[in-house]
């Protein structure tokens, strides 16, 4: 198979390798960085033994991840303040279908967070499973386990992951009407419009990666938050521009100082109000968004 041939066939299967790769990495750029890897694996295989090839790159991309996650978390560790996913519009299809509430939550960045909390092994077996649809016979190929071994990893990670799924699980269109009042609110520097927005209980998490000023700990507490917010009104973002675009499968907020992007905000929520914003301001982790939106 000539080099074009085999460039082209790649990338019939690339936007699924990307999905799959940011799902397990909660990083679009080492989700790109590690599909390019499997592009290299790929062109310089030996094609007769590759029979089902959408099955070899999966199995490829899968095994680069996990080597990925080990040396992630040991950067995780020592992360300054929160550690956030890279946020990714999706608007474009970039992470596939998201036709469900199921899959758009599967995506959003309180998800990705959630599988911080699952081995690199059992991330895999999650993914694959619920993401993908892979049987459990699938998984193990992938994998190269037994499928009675994927079969408990996956229910560890299904029970691990459930004990802090129901805070951000909210109807589709609540999540439209807390991000639009929050971001009038917002607009308007109106602190008493924005207290009703916000759950009593609500967190404010900012991923700063000690590039940029950013709260080092999570902000806890509607009146925190409040106190925050005025702070942020008086300063810098008097002078930003706000808009509303879906990141990670749900309407997010983009900071915007001009054409340089500041931040990116993702929202959860319930009946009593906003209960979790994650606002991610280190540049580095919005150079995907920016390229994204040209």
């Amino acid at each position: 198979m000539t080099t074009t041939a085999t460039a082209d066939e790649f990338e019939t299967h690339r936007p699924r390798l990307f999905g799959l790769a940011y799902r397990m990495l909660g990083s679009a750029e080492e989700a790109e960085d590690t599909v390019q890897d499997a592009y290299l694996r790929f062109s310089g295989a030996d094609r007769a033994a590759i029979t089902y090839p959408a099955a070899w790159l999966a199995k490829t991309v899968t095994n680069l991840c996990l080597t990925r996650l080990t040396s992630a978390r040991a950067r995780r560790e020592s992360y300054a303040g929160p550690w956030l996913p890279e946020p990714v519009v999706t608007s474009d299809g970039t992470l596939g279908p998201l036709e469900s509430a199921e899959q758009r939550d599967a995506v959003s960045l309180a998800m990705l967070v959630l599988l911080e909390r699952l081995t690199p092994t059992e991330r895999a077996v999650y993914v694959l499973r619920e993401a993908f649809a892979y049987s459990h016979r699938e998984i193990s190929e992938a994998l190269d386990l037994s499928e009675a071994n994927c079969r408990q990893l996956y229910r560890r990670a299904e029970q691990r992951v459930a004990v802090g799924k129901g805070r951000f699980d909210v109807a589709p269109r609540r999540r439209e009407e807390l991000v639009a009042s929050f971001l009038t609110a917002a607009r308007d520097g109106d602190l008493a419009a924005l207290e009703r927005t916000l759950s009593a209980e609500v967190t404010w998490w900012s991923d700063g990666g000690g590039r940029v000023t950013a709260a080092r700990r999570p902000i806890e507490g509607r009146e925190k938050v409040l106190r925050f917010l005025a702070g942020a009104f008086k300063g810098f973002a008097a002078g930003v521009t706000l808009t509303v675009v879906e990141l990670n499968g749900a309407p997010g907020v983009l900071g915007w100082d001009g054409d340089t992007l500041l931040a990116a905000l993702a929202f959860d929520g319930g009946d009593d109000g906003i209960t979790d914003v994650r606002a991610v301001v280190n540049p580095e982790k919005l150079d995907f968004v920016r390229r994204q939106l040209g």
